[in-house]
Order: C-alpha cells, then structure tokens, then sequence
C-alpha cells in the first residue's frame, strides 16, 4: 500500500476552479469566508502578518462605530481580540515578528493590540487628528506614528512588542503625513564566507575577526532611518537620532513611498500618478534622475504594489493591469483572457503580488481572482533574461473585489468583497491507490473512486474538508487534519464505520487498521478510534513524519532523519528493522522528503533535502539485511560504487538512457514483487538551480530492478504521456497515474454507480492506468504467467539468457512470446527475439531479421524487426537515431507515409532523392494523378521514357506536352511515333528538333532525297549519318561518293576496302595512315604483293608496329630514307640484331653519333666507347647515363666498374671533368674523382666531395688544392685547410702549412707574435707524427730554434719601452746568430736599430747600420725594410750609401714592391 508522503496542512470549505498545475501533484485554492461577529457590517481594511497566519480586519457599523478583528487562517474569529469604538479605523499595521497590531483612529489614537489575550495598549495621546501612518521598523524596535496634522511621533517598542516609555520624538510638519517607509538595513557580513577566505589566507578577512577592530557584524542590522511626505508633495528624511531633514518637494501630495534597493534610490508617487526616483546620497542629500508620467483612468481609485525584483503594478480599474519595470526601464501590460472563463466588461480594482511563489493576483469587479504566474526566460546574456507572466485559470467568489492582499508565511490570500472578507489557500489534491482500488479528490468535501478489478467507478461525498485519503479494497479513510473518517466498502456502497478526532497530517491503513502519528510516537486505531498500540519513538530519534505501507510492512521516517521498518503480518505490530539515523549515512541532509518500502521489507527508498532545504538529485536505498545505503544520481546519471551493473550491456543501456541533468520527485515499489521500483523524474538545467518547484513539462518514468547480488538494473525509461498528471502507484502489469483536468482516463471500462451522497456521473475519472513495457498484451494473464515475465525481464536485463529462458519455457501463448519480442525491440536484444519469432512461428519475421544481420548498425536490424512486429514508431525512432536514413526512406516508402519519404530524401538522403521521386509518381500513377505524376517523373529524370509511355492512350495530350518540354529525346520519341504512322514529314520536322541527324539522312535516303542527306551528312559531320549514306552510295556504286562518307564516318576499314577493289593506290595509302594498325597491315600488304609503292609499304609496317619486318623489306629494297626514320624509333627493348645491323648501317654511312645511340640502345658499350674515341664524339650527360649499366645481370661489376672508369676517362681527355667525377664515383674509383674535379677548379664541389667521402688521401689533396687558393684573405679556406689536414691525418703536411703561415706573418705583416702562434702550432703538429726519424727530428730541431729567436725579437720590441739599451743589445746578440734569417728577416732587425738612432738623432750611427746591412745583404733592396722618413732624414744629415742615391733604383724598387708576391708551396 501507498500514500502521498506529505500534505499540506490548509483547511478548505470549498472548492475553486483549478488553475494550471505547478508542482507534481493537482492543486487548487480553497476559500473560506472569515466568522465575522455580528457586530461587523462592512469590512474596509484589511492586513496580514508577515510570519504568522493572522489576519487583521477593519470593518464599520452605522450604529456601533468601527471594529477591528483578528482571524486565523481557517476563518477563525479570535474573540479575546475584538477591538469595539465609536470612531472609525484609518491605519492597521502588523509588528513584523511579533503578533502585535498596531491600530490608528480617527479621533488620533493609537492602540496596540496582542495576540492571542488581546491585551491593549494605548499609546500616550500625541495625536489629535487622524491618523494616517503608522510603520514598523525591520526588526520593530521603533514605531512611526503620523496624523492628518502633520505630527509625527517615534515610539520605541522592547523585544517582547511592549511599548517603552513615551516617545522618543515629536515632530511637527503642520502638512497631512501621507507615507512613511523605513530604509532596509545595510547586509552584515557573511560570517562563513569571512572564514572560508581566513583560512585560504585573506589578510583583510582575518582583520575582521580580530579583536583590535570594530566589532563583526554577523547579520543585518536593523535600520532606523525613514522617509516621510507631507500633502504638500515634501519627502523628508529622519535619522537614526531622529533628526528630520528636507529632500526634496513634489508637485501634488505624495501617494506611495518605495524603496528601491540595488540602486539605493527613493521612487515617490503622487495622487497625479507622477512617478519620480531619487539617488540617496551618504550626506543624505537627494538627486532625481528619473521622472515619467503612470497612465490611468480618470475617476478611478488607484491600487499600487510594488515587488521586491523592482517592478510596480497598477490596477486603475479597467480590464489591464500595467508593470513597469524600474531596473529595466520597460513597462507592459497584462490583459484578461475571455478564454480561461473571464467576462467581457470585467474590469480589475485591486493587486496583490506574492513573491514566494511569484504570482500576482488582481481582483475584478465580477468576483473572479486573476492569477499570472511569473518565469524567468533565459537568454544567451544573463542580465537580459526576459519576465513572463502567465495568467492561470481563476479563482471565482462573489462580489465586486475591492481589495486582495497575500500574506503569512502559508502564503494565504485575503479579498474584500465589501460584504465579507474570505481567505484563500493553496491545497494539493489528495490521491491515493492500493489493492486495485484508486481514489481521487475533486473538491474539498468530493472524491472519485475507480475498482479497477471491477471496473466500477464511485463517488463519494464526505462530511468534512478533506486534507487526506488513504484507501485499500475494504477501507477507505478521510481526514482533515482534526478529525479522521473510516469507511467500509461493500460492493459498490460506502458505510460508515467510525470517526475519531485526530490531528494527524498523515494516516495509513493495513488490515482495518488506521496508523497516525503524534508527538514521538506512531498511534494504532481501530476505524472507531479506539487505541490499539503505540509505536512510540525516543527524543533522539524524534517525531514521526512519513508513514508508508506496502503489503504487511510499514516504514516510519522521523524529522530528524531517523527510518523503522515494522512487520504488520501478526496481531502487533513488530519491530523489523532498529532505528537507523540516515544523517549518519548520507553526508548533507537535511530532512527526509519521502520514505517507501519494499514488499517483503528488504529495501527502502529514500528522498531527502539538503540542508539548504533544497531537494537531492540523488535517490537513496537502504538494504535493511545488509545495513548499507547506496544512491543513484540523477543530475550526473551515475549510480554511486555501492551499486553494480553486471554485463557491458546493462552499462550501455544506462548510457543510452539520458539520466544526466535530472531530479526524482517520486518514487513507488510495486505491490507484490520486492525487486521492482518506479519513480518519477524531471530535467533541471544545473544543480544549482534546484529549487522547490520544478519544470514538469519534461517527466520521465524511471523503472529499475533493485537486489542485493545486482545493485540497480535499469528495466525501462519513457516519457511521461502529456495528458497525465502524476505518477500514482505501480502494480504489475500496470503504472497508475492521474490525470490532468479535462483528460480522460483510459485503460479501464467503468461500470459507473450512483451514490446516496451524489451522482457518480457527474465526476470525471482522475486517474489512468499504463501497461509496463513488458506486459502489453499480457494485461490479463494470469499469475503465474505474470512472475514468469517478471523473472525473465530480470534475467533478461542482468544478462542471464539460460536462466532468462528457463522462466519461460512452459509458457504456449502465442500472444506471451510476441509480447516478448516487442520487449526484445525496446531492450534491442536480437538473439532473444530469434526465440520469441521461433515460438509465434513468423518466419516471414524470421527471414527479414535474418537478412537484416547484414547491416552494420544493431539499430538498424532491430528496426527491421519492429516493422515485422508492427512497431512502425518505434523502428522510425530506431532509423533515425543510428542516422540511417535511406532504410528510414525506404521505410516511408512501403508504409505509404510519402511526404515524410520525400522530406527524408531531400534532408538527408539525396543519394536516393531521383529513386524517392520515381517511386512516388509511379505511385501516383497506380492511384490515377497522372498530373502530379508527371511533375515526379520529371524531378526523377526519367519522363523521357516514362512520360511517354504513361501518357500513349492519350496522343493529343502527349503532342501537347512534346511541344512543351522541348526535349531532344522526347522530341525523338515523337519522331519515332510519327514515322510509325507513316507522317514522314511531321518525322522530319520533329527529327530535326531531336538533331538526330541518322534518322534525318535514314528517311530522306529512304524518300529518295539522296542531295539533302549528303548535304545533311557534309554539314553536320555525324558519323552514324555518313555511315549509313556511304552505305547507300556502295549499294548504288557511287564508289568516290561512298569512300568519301566512309572516311567522314571514320569507317577505315570499309573505305581501304573499296579501295583495294577499284584500285584506288592514291587514296589508299592516306586511309590507311588514318586507321587502325590491322588495316595499315593489310594495305602494306597489298602495296608489297603489288611490288610497287614499296617506301608506302615499308611506312605502313613501321606505323603497324611491324618494325622488322619494314627493316627487312627497307633493306631488301635499299629504302635508306625510311632506314633513318625507323631508326630513330628503335629504342633498348626493340631487337639488338636489329640495332646491331641498324648500328653497322649508320657507321657505313658516316652517321657516328646515330650509330653510337643504337650501339648503346643494343647494350653494346664497349663498341659505343670505342666508336667515340676514335671519331672524337663527345659524350653527353645522357649518353653516358645510358651506357651506365646499374642491373648487375647485363654485366658483371667489375666489367661495369672498368666501363664506367673508360667513360670517365674520356670524359677527361673531352675537358668533361664533373661528368667524370660522376663516372668515377659510380666506379668506387673516388681518388681519380678527386683529382677530375681538382682539375674542374670547382672549390664548392672538391670541399663537399671530401666531406661526403671522408678518405685520408682526399681531405690531403683538397687541402693542398685549397693552399693554391688566396687562403691569406679568405678565414673559411684557411679554417678548411686546417681541418682537412687534420681529417687526413697529416700532421706533418699542417706543420708545414703552419710554418707557411708564419713566414707570410713575417714577410707580409711583420707579425712576429702571429708567426710565434703559428710555429708553435707547427712543433706541436710535429711531435705528433707516428714516424718519429731523423728528419723529423732535425725538423724538430729547426722549428724549436725558429721559435727561440723569434721570442728573443719579440721580448727585445717589448723590452725597448723600459729599457732601450737592453733591447738594442738583445737585437745586436741577434745579429751575431749564424742562422738568423729566415726565423728573423735580419733587415727587420736592422730595421730596429735603424729606427732608434734616427729617433735620438745619431744619424751617424743609423747611416753605419744601413752601410752594414748593404753589405749583409747586397742583393735586396734596403727600401723594403726601412721607413721612407727615416731614410730621408739620414739622407738629409748624412747623405745615403751611394747604391740608395741612384732614382731609377728607388723606381724600381717601388715596383718590385708593388710586384711582390710570396709563393708558399708546402707540398
């Protein structure tokens, strides 16, 4: 047995129109009038409390004054709270948290009234006038009281809401106050958001917390601040000191003073509709930034409320009410709807707008409530999401609605309809079903009962407002939050058995027993409310909340979080299960929203909410053996680890399933069988979106398999059905759902009764029952087939096939295994339905879905086997969603479904678009639409046969439409048809339209117009024309006429023919060149049998590819001309006799080079060489590619190595030196390829080549080639030197080269340290040499005395700045070496002494240095070593030696200077 876990605590009278549902269950407004007492006429005020369901109302009486009365929210009268005066009323106002009422007259007395004593408190007398504003303060510390005199006064109130004191100030403004608001207080700091940003580090965070600084403020504070007008359009401010300032001034008094808080701004009405905003500055100063002008009917009183998201509604009395949006600056309007039941001329006094639920209601004046509900409408840009309101079906009361107003926090709704005030709450529907019995309610005091077993449906009237039903086969239960009604159904009557009082909000039945909670603990009735037992619950475990009942198990969810499980099967109740604590077990909870049962008590499920108190996307389990709780997660569409899935198939089927993004809102188990669960689910866009309410247009019907061994196994998925409103209960082999209002249930015949307490005929059926997926077919069978299917759908879904078909075996019915195979399209299990069609015997079926294996997407051949099951929506669905859309197409195709087929073919399947078109318009034939047929035939592109053939009975339309389509093949269609019947001209005429040009020069050849064809033929150059015209002249013997038409038709063969026969030498050769190699053949033929004409014959067996056999006749005939035409045809693959004698030809007759390219083409090399050797014939880079043989079978590698040495040897001898290289290097013979390209002087190519061979001998020889180079000017060539001495291992080669350096240092550069470097490189190059003999060592030897007189010059020159005499004794010890010179040129040493004698002026002493290097070294020229200054400076002193006096000497010199070039040849 199931119940609705949690109801609303609302007590109706009766019942409303039903608006639009928004939440899971069916819901509706109740009214009830309020008990007024008898000393209150006419109602004119009216008030709630913000938290607490009190409602305050004003009335006046003619003759006893005014009243002011209290109500509760079911209409109750408080009367220790009635208020009696002889004056009027003007002001009611509500502390905001305490249940006290503020009350203002119009004689100025203020009173302040307690609920529930009634205790009254006048306030000290401050006022004398009437009173027209009284405001509370946020937290109601203050209260603001203001008369029509302009006194003002502010009272300070305890926490209690006692009044302490007289007030605190009076102010006088000697104006009618008119408003008064107070300004919210500025947000407290968020204490855990403050500490998650400690802890992560935030400095500023931390300084909050410390007690150095101001002290935190943890929440809002109250604000004490206010604005009040005057009649005189002034808005003045009070401060928290009570000092009153002046903003500003309006034209006209003040109507409304509101708030406007995320732009801190003030937004002022006045009676004239003015609407004006201003920005509140911190020195309390005002500036308006926004005045515009309300519309509104003249003569009408004006009702204006304001919502906390910044929008302002007016109601003016007309049939719209108007919004302005003050944040966005948009206004619109919201109009009736004549549709939804409103009235033309009906017009709206009042709004009240309530921003829990965000409805606005307006009142009209024919007593209809207006109700739209607002939603948010996103956009791609958040701050742009668009407000709509959606206006619901009305609420209808009587009267002319003066004034409405929402209020409490039940969210009750107030109206006045001048007679009487009535309050209005919400109420969710009650339903209930068990033991195949549902029950529905209609109203307050109605319910629909449906005996599904039977068929029958039932009404029944109770004697009370009903909160809540509960029903089993025998029971039926009703209460009402006070009072709990038993009835016992017999047949189709209901008597009644008891009633009880109870205040229970929820109550259960098993077995005549009435199962209630109370205050820690579960109390047992008998139906006549006798106690039984109680299930009493410690204070830890705390009170019961949810009740459940399935079978003989009831489960009880506590409010905080605690679940027991008792076993109802004996005459107590029994403890199944301890108490379990689900916070310990599921992290976040909050509170339970609904616990269930399963039927043998093994599993509970579980809904809960959060601790922010929104709801989990999660369901929960709890297996009670085994003491664990598992989930699964909807949002993500996840089960938790606890919760296994035991084949890979089971794993796709839930990604298949799109769980992701969803929330459960209910959940039932199935009444008999402990492993089947149901619940419902609705998408949400994010989780932090989760809220109470829920978008229900998207619901999904989950089904699961739950066990122990298995965790959760998903049994079936679907949509909920749009008609139907929720999910009720589930029972094999149906759901149970009811129905929205206005849809009609199905599934069940009713057999409809009339009750004594009302006409069951005049009630709908509320609720509809679905067959499981499994069952369709199988809603009779009987109970043992029933378990069958359960197990087998069970083993089916773990993937236990021999268990799955052991369930099963002994079921015969045809009917069981066709239901089954409709099962295997929805669990896409092939191999199971190969059984199910084996047992229905379809082998139409059978061989279809065995065809279909051969398509590669299992989609596609489970479509195939819903089209033979007769599932056609099913097998679309399944051919669009693996996207196979020409079987989709061909689907429509033999379905008859042909809009969709073309739709499908044009989309997505225009591969088979002109297929679609022909099938469709010869459809369109078979039904008689020739006219859309046609249309078809032409898109498919086949009306040039087939329009033709349908349109043959019908000649007249057919010409008709020939002449239309102005088609070339339908044109010769026609043609055809007319030459059939013998209309040769209309033929010709139509031919000629066709171009058929053979049909043309057929018929007129026919008609014996033998000019007009050839001229057709000449002119249009047809080949099938003058074909079939040369024809016509052969059979006439016209031999020049038919040869003629014949070469036009290309018709060789025929034209060489005739010319053979008559002889036609002249043109048979140029026929013979134009056609195939056969006929060539045959005309060569002809001209050698004949004996003349042999060069023609020769030239056709050369074109016929007959080569040898036109060299044998050439040179049997001497036809030297054709010879060297064939020649240059012959290539390697042609004969090498051939070439050979071809060769020996072309040498007789001087023709070398000819001969060298056939020698070669005949692979005879050798004989090629030699032959351009001898006549000095040069061989190209092509030539010699082609004798470079690189197939070691043509001939062996040293014969191809000695043949590839000989070319390149002639290569060298032509001047050919990089082709030479080539050949060479294709030899392995790389040092004559060095020395070829050290002859070419291609410094590029011998530096790479080195480097790509990497061999001693030829890094030696590019570096020797490299020292004939300017090596002294270019570093890369000096650098390349050194490394290719170094890659050759020759150390002593690059000692030499190193000792070649040096000399150009000296006799260049005169840089004896450079050549100091470069020596001292050289002796090491040397003492690396492996040979270590005498030569090397006398090398050594020299080297290492080089190197010492050097360093003596070199610290003499360095010496010379400190110590002078030192350095020229050092040079004159230099001079007395014997082997001074090379290592140090003795005139640079002269050079030096010279140069200081001249610098100190002994010019005597230099002139004896010069004579002595004359005669040390007479042969060379002094000039090279001595500067010009100091030689003109002795010249001057002392006069020059007379070998330096002679001027042609000195010319001379100047030009052995300039002529001077050092040779170092190291090698």
């Amino acid at each position: 047995m199931h119940n609705i876990d949690v109801l609303h605590n609302s007590y109706p009278v009766s019942a409303l129109s039903v608006p639009e549902r928004n939440t899971a269950d069916m819901a509706v407004y109740f009214d009830r009038r309020v008990e007024a007492p008898d000393s209150s006429d006419v109602p004119t005020l009216l008030t709630w409390h913000l938290a607490l369901p009190l409602l305050a109302v004003s009335s006046t009486n003619p003759s006893s004054g005014g009243n002011v009365d209290i109500y509760l929210q079911q209409g109750e009268h408080v009367e220790s709270c009635h208020v009696e005066r002889p004056q009027q009323p003007t002001v009611l106002r509500w502390h905001p948290t305490k249940p006290v009422l503020a009350l203002g007259w119009e004689n100025g007395e203020v009173l302040l009234l307690t609920h529930p004593y009634g205790d009254q408190t006048v306030l000290p007398s401050t006022h004398t006038a009437y009173i027209t504003v009284l405001e509370w303060s946020s937290s109601g510390s203050r209260l603001v009281t203001g008369d029509q005199a302009g006194v003002l006064a502010v009272w300070k109130v305890d926490a209690r809401g006692k009044l302490q004191g007289n007030h605190l100030v009076k102010n006088e403004y000697n104006k009618r106050l008119t408003c008064c608001i107070f300004r919210p207080p500025s947000p407290g700091d968020d204490v855990a958001m403050l500490a998650r940003a400690s802890v992560s580090g935030d400095e500023s965070a931390l300084d909050k917390f410390s007690w150095k600084g101001p002290p935190l403020k943890s929440g809002p504070q109250e604000g004490l601040t206010f604005y009040v007008s005057t009649a005189d359009g002034k808005v003045h401010s009070v401060d928290d000191n009570c000092k009153t300032n002046t903003l500003f001034s309006m034209e006209g008094a003040v109507k409304k003073l509101y708030y406007l808080e995320k732009r801190e701004a003030l937004v002022v009405i006045t009676e004239s509709l003015m609407l004006s905003q201003y920005t509140l500055g911190p020195a309390g100063e005002a500036q308006e930034f926004m005045t515009v002008k309300l519309s509104s009917k003249i003569g009408q009183n004006v009702d204006i409320v304001w919502t906390n998201n910044g929008f302002l509604i007016t109601a003016t009395g007309e049939h719209v009410i108007r919004l302005w949006d003050l944040e966005r600056g948009d206004n619109f309007i919201l109009a009736l709807d004549e549709n939804l039941g409103f009235e033309k001329g009906e017009v709206m006094n009042c709004v009240s707008y309530c921003p829990a639920k965000d409805i606005l209601a307006a009142g009209t004046s024919h007593g209809r409530i207006a109700m739209w509900r607002m939603a948010m409408q996103s956009s791609s840009c958040k701050s742009n999401n668009q407000v709509q309101w959606k206006l619901q079906t009305p609420t209808e009361v009587e009267g002319n609605i003066i004034q409405l107003q929402w209020g409490s926090s039940l969210n009750l709704l107030a109206a006045n309809n001048s007679n009487t005030v009535l309050i209005l709450s919400e109420h969710v529907m009650s339903a209930h079903y068990s033991q195949q019995v549902a029950t529905m309610q209609l109203s307050p005091t109605q319910l629909s009962i449906t005996q599904f077993d039977t068929g029958t449906h039932l009404a029944l009237q109770a004697d009370m407002h009903i909160t809540g039903v509960c029903v089993t086969k025998d029971v039926l239960a009703v209460w009402s939050g006070k009072q709990v009604i038993v009835y016992e159904l017999s047949g189709t009557v209901f008597h009644h058995t008891g009633s009880f009082p109870c205040d229970s909000h929820i109550v259960v039945i098993h077995d005549k027993n009435l199962y209630a909670v109370e205050t820690n603990k579960v109390q047992i009735y008998t139906p006549q409310g006798t106690v039984k037992q109680l299930l009493t619950f410690s204070k830890s475990e705390g009170n019961p909340v949810l009740l459940s009942v399935c079978q003989s198990y009831l489960v009880v969810g506590t409010d905080t979080g605690h679940v027991r499980v008792y076993d109802l099967s004996r005459r107590e109740a029994k403890a199944h299960c301890n108490a379990k604590n689900l916070a310990d077990q599921i992290a976040n909870m909050g509170a339970l929203r609904s616990v269930k049962c399963n039927a043998n008590g093994s599993q509970l499920s579980i809904l809960i909410s959060q601790v922010n108190g929104r709801p989990d996307h999660k369901m929960y389990f709890y297996d009670i053996e085994m003491d664990t709780v598992t989930h699964f997660d909807f949002f993500t569409g996840r089960p938790s680890s606890g919760v296994s899935q035991s084949e890979e198939s089971e794993r796709q089927q839930f990604q298949m399933t799109d769980f992701c993004g969803r929330c459960p809102i209910s959940h039932f188990w199935d009444e008999s069988e402990p492993r089947l669960f149901v619940c419902e689910t609705v998408q949400i866009s994010s989780e932090s979106s989760l809220a109470g309410c829920f978008d229900l247009t998207d619901v999904s019907v989950v089904t699961l398999f739950c066990t122990q061994e298995h965790g959760l196994l998903l049994q079936d998925c679907y949509s909920k059905p749009p008609g139907l409103q929720a999910l009720l209960a589930l029972d094999v082999p149906y759901y149970y759902f009811t129905c929205k209002p206005g849809e009609k249930a199905s599934e069940i015949s009713p057999n409809q009764t009339d009750q004594t307490k009302g006409s069951a005929s005049t009630f709908p059926h509320m609720v509809s029952r679905r067959v499981l997926r499994d069952f369709v077919g199988l809603e009779t069978c009987d109970k043992a087939t029933r378990d069958a299917m359960l197990n087998f759908s069970f083993y089916l879904t773990i993937g236990d096939m021999d268990e799955a078909f052991k369930s099963i075996k002994f079921i015969k019915s045809k009917a069981v295994w066709e239901n089954m195979a409709q099962m295997c399209v929805k669990t896409r299990r092939l191999d199971v339905a190969r059984v199910c069609l084996g047992n229905m015997g379809s082998a139409r079926a059978a061989k279809a879905l065995r065809e279909a294996e051969a398509e590669p997407e299992p989609e596609a051949r489970v479509a195939m086997l819903a089209i033979q099951l007769g599932m056609l929506e099913d097998a679309e669905t399944l051919y669009k969603s693996c996207r196979r859309y020409d079987l989709l197409n061909n689907f429509y195709q033999a379905s008859g479904q042909w809009q969709q087929a073309l739709d499908t073919a044009e989309k997505n399947d225009r591969i088979h678009l002109r297929t679609t078109y022909y099938n469709y318009a010869k459809y369109l034939e078979s039904t008689g639409n020739k006219s859309h047929a046609l249309t078809y035939y032409e898109k498919s592109d086949t009306h040039r046969v087939e329009v033709p053939r349908m349109l043959q009975d019908d000649t007249s339309s057919l010409e008709i439409y020939v002449s239309k389509m102005k088609d070339k093949n339908i044109f010769k269609w026609w043609a055809q048809y007319l030459e059939s019947q013998s209309d040769m001209d209309s033929a010709l005429l139509y031919y000629k339209h066709a171009q058929d040009y053979l049909s043309l020069v057929r018929v007129h050849c026919y008609m014996g117009n033998i000019q007009e064809a050839s001229e057709i033929a000449n002119d249009t150059g047809d080949r099938a024309a003058s074909y079939h015209l040369a024809r016509h002249y052969e059979s006439h013997d016209d031999i020049k006429q038919a040869v003629h038409f014949y070469t036009r038709a290309q018709a060789y063969n025929n034209a060489i023919r005739l010319c053979k026969e008559y002889g036609l030498d002249d043109q048979l050769m140029k026929l013979a060149l134009l056609s195939n190699p056969e006929d060539m053949m045959e005309a060569a033929c002809y001209f050698e049998e004949k004996g003349t004409h042999m060069a023609k014959a020769v030239s056709l067996y050369h074109k016929a590819g007959y080569v040898s056999k036109a060299l044998e006749l050439a040179f049997a005939t001497q036809q030297f001309s054709e010879l060297e035409s064939m020649a240059e045809a012959l290539n390697e693959t042609s004969d090498p006799t051939l070439l050979t004698r071809c060769s020996d030809f072309f040498i007789t007759h001087s023709h070398y080079d000819k001969a060298v390219d056939l020698l070669v083409a005949a692979k005879k090399y050798h004989q090629a060489l030699e032959l351009c050797v001898t006549h000095n014939l040069t061989i190209t880079e092509e030539l010699a590619e082609r004798m470079t043989v690189t197939d070691s079978k043509d001939l062996p590698d040293e014969a191809r190595k000695e043949l590839l040495e000989r070319i390149a040897d002639c290569c060298m001898r032509q001047g050919n030196y990089h082709l030479a290289t080539k050949k060479y290097t294709h030899a392995g013979n790389k040092s004559k390829a060095m020395k070829a390209l050290l002859k070419s002087g291609d410094t590029e190519k011998i530096i790479f080549f080195a480097n790509i061979s990497r061999q001693k001998e030829l890094f030696i020889m590019a570096a020797n080639y490299l020292q004939s180079l300017d090596w002294q000017n270019d570093p890369e060539i000096l650098k390349t030197i050194i490394c290719f001495y170094t890659k050759g291992r020759a150390p002593n080669l690059l000692a030499g080269f190193y000792e070649a350096c040096a000399q150009v240092e000296i006799d260049d550069y005169q840089n004896y340290e450079k050549a100091l470097d470069a020596l001292t490189e050289a002796s090491k190059c040397v003492s690396k040499a492996k040979d270590s003999n005498e030569k090397q060592k006398a090398k050594m030897t020299e080297l290492q005395h080089k190197i010492s007189l050097i360093k003596k010059f070199i610290h003499a020159q360095k010496l010379y700045e400190d110590d002078a005499s030192e350095a020229l004794q050092l040079c004159e010890a230099l001079l007395e070496e014997p082997e001074l010179d090379p290592a140090v040129r003795i005139g640079d040493v002269f050079s030096f002494l010279v140069e200081h004698s001249c610098q100190h002026g002994n010019f005597q002493a230099a002139y004896r240095k010069l004579e002595e290097l004359q005669r040390r070294l007479p042969s060379q020229n002094i000039r090279y070593y001595i500067s010009p200054a100091s030689l003109q400076a002795i010249q001057k002193e002392v006069g020059l030696p007379p070998s330096l006096e002679d001027g042609s000497d000195h010319k001379d010199i100047v030009k052995e200077e300039d002529e001077v070039e050092e040779d170092l040849n190291i090698s």
